[in-house]
């Protein structure tokens, strides 16, 4: 697939979990920050979205009887703390980083401005952007998708828990089957989750690819930013494969 110029990786709170029932492990966190410095130092330009699963989720807040907007807004805010985590590591083994919120929080971090975070990104820093869109009712997916777009990111990394995309829960059936290429319209027809169908949409109407891949085997980062086929690749005009 050849190198990237810029990407956007989107991690999951639930990632820097690690095997934690909560919180975040420092060892996971460490470890994802030196794979995302060995592609900032190959020249890649890197930005990331995080999410909060770790710490807080925002419809299950919901679900619990929490009004939805102020479950997402504390969600919001749990995604800040991931990373500053994140942007700890990375300082800490050289990398240069900023956090831009979408909820101003001005002592602790940047607001997010396209045009300040592209200058960043183009002087080879790493951007995280915390707080979501800064709306409720849209997933950290959805931001992902968004902030994309914004910066020109040539594609999308989905960091998960499993190698891609299956046609059916890998863990309850045995012989479900991992597509190694999908189209944004299959994603959508069939509800695969991979990302919410917001998210899906705007990758698809901005021509974005989306690359889903398992992040808990070593070096999966950095091969996947570096232009490695792993995992499963949604775009355009595949075949369904």
């Amino acid at each position: 697939m050849g190198t990237y110029k810029r990407v956007l990786l989107k991690l999951s709170g639930e990632a820097l979990m690690g095997n934690l029932a909560y919180g975040i492990d420092p060892q996971v966190v460490e470890a994802i920050a030196a794979e995302v410095a060995e592609v900032v130092r190959a020249g890649i330009e890197t930005a990331i979205v995080v999410g909060a699963g770790n710490i807080f989720r925002g419809i299950k807040g919901s679900a619990a009887g929490m009004d939805r907007a102020t479950a997402d807004y504390i969600g919001m805010i749990a995604t800040v703390m991931n990373a500053m985590t994140l942007q700890d590591c990375l300082e800490r083994i050289g990398i240069p980083t900023r956090v831009q919120t979408a909820i101003a929080m001005q002592e602790v971090a940047e607001p997010y401005i396209r045009r300040r975070a592209i200058r960043h990104l183009e002087k080879n820093r790493v951007v995280i952007f915390g707080a979501g869109s800064g709306n409720p009712f849209f997933t950290t997916d959805t931001t992902a998708a968004l902030r994309a777009a914004e910066i020109n990111a040539e594609v999308v990394f989905k960091a998960t828990k499993v190698d891609g995309i299956y046609d059916s829960d890998p863990k309850i059936n045995p012989d479900a089957r991992r597509y190694r290429t999908l189209t944004y319209g299959h994603v959508l027809q069939h509800d695969l989750k991979v990302m919410d169908s917001t998210a899906i949409a705007l990758c698809k109407d901005n021509h974005i690819p989306i690359m889903v891949f398992d992040l808990s085997t070593a070096g999966n980062i950095q091969r996947a930013l570096m232009g490695e086929s792993i995992g499963t690749i949604v775009g355009e005009s595949f075949d369904v494969s």
